[in-house]
């Protein structure tokens, strides 16, 4: 399998270990045999190499502040140029994730669709705004579009739905989609107010310098949108669903709540309503005996309500480099069995 690699910030560079580290085990449980051919990165430049890149070079190059493009003789092709002219198996788009417009990781993913290239994304922005479009595209030109680590990273949620949940009729999912807010709700639980949770957080990584993206809710409803119109059928945009942060919640009413043997989560929800599939993200009160009141930290969970086995709740990471470069090497394999 030749892929090509648009992006090569953290999540790519999770992948390049991973591909390095499970190479024997890749082709002795699954057959599958991964050769980078081409990576392209808006800020570290681009290499190409028909036979394989070094996967260990590359990433010294970037550990070291040196160019990709200075590891195969100068490419300075740019993403859209080498999903053109690169022959690959697969596209890993891993640009960064823009929810308004989807770009340009939408038109990357186009590209290497109609030219038969599957792809496999942690982009939240193109799946979001346009996998039906994409799906379909994929469908027209032999290819497949898969997109595990955009909901929950690498925790297998998707593929829980897809393979092992096949045949259940599924009602509602409610879930924590966002480690961040379920962070710093977590340490307000424990004495501290609004501010001193989010610095924490942003010091140790899990918050931007910049962090409403997060604490006022956009990145759960990203991730509810893509739930609502892949595993519900619907056609939603992400301003259809009511959106609201926790950055409104006081030190007060966490304490409120755990009197009455409760806790706040910030909770994407996904329902049918009748022949409708409605949205949301908000702070909700969850009752201490609900598997999601157990869930703190930066760990994401979530509850699937179905017809066959009432409520299934998986829990695991919602983020980081490993856990997301791993969510592509599901969909590798996955489509390597295929």
């Amino acid at each position: 399998m030749k892929l090509l690699l648009i992006g090569f910030g953290t999540v790519g560079q999770g992948l390049a270990e991973l591909l390095i580290e499970k190479a024997d085990e890749l082709k002795q449980e699954h057959g599958l045999d991964c050769t980078v051919v081409g990576i392209s990165d808006m800020l570290k430049g681009s290499c190409y190499d028909p036979n394989g890149i070094d996967l260990e070079a590359a990433l010294a190059k970037v550990e070291a502040g040196q160019a990709l493009s200075t590891l195969t003789g100068g490419f300075e092709w740019d993403a859209l140029e080498m999903i053109q002219k690169v022959d690959a198996d697969v596209m890993c788009e891993l640009t960064y994730t823009d929810i308004e417009t989807g770009q340009p990781a939408t038109d990357h993913i186009r590209a290497a669709l109609a030219k038969g290239m599957s792809v496999t994304t942690t982009n939240k922005g193109p799946t979001a705004l346009a996998s039906r479009e994409l799906m379909e595209l994929a469908a027209a030109n032999g290819a497949r579009f898969l997109f595990e680590g955009t909901v929950m990273a690498g925790t297998p949620l998707l593929n829980l739905i897809r393979e092992t949940l096949a045949g259940s009729e599924i009602s509602e999912m409610q879930g924590i989609l966002n480690g961040t807010t379920n962070f710093i709700l977590t340490r307000m639980e424990g004495g501290m107010d609004y501010a001193a949770a989010l610095t924490e957080a942003q010091e140790l990584g899990y918050a931007e310098a910049v962090p409403d993206a997060d604490v006022l809710g956009w990145d759960a409803l990203a991730k509810v949108t893509i739930l609502a119109n892949t595993v519900f059928g619907a056609s939603l945009e992400p301003d259809d669903s009511p959106c609201v942060g926790i950055t409104e919640i006081t030190p007060e009413q966490i304490e409120a709540a755990a009197a009455d043997g409760k806790k706040y989560k910030l909770v994407g929800r996904v329902w049918r309503d009748g022949a409708k599939v409605r949205a949301s993200v908000g702070p909700q009160l969850v009752d201490n005996s609900h598997p999601l009141a157990g869930v703190g930290g930066a760990t994401n969970a979530m509850t699937i309500t179905t017809d066959t086995l009432g409520d299934v709740t998986i829990v695991g990471p919602g983020a980081g480099r490993r856990e997301t470069g791993f969510s592509l090497l599901i969909d590798l394999i996955h489509l390597g069995r295929s």
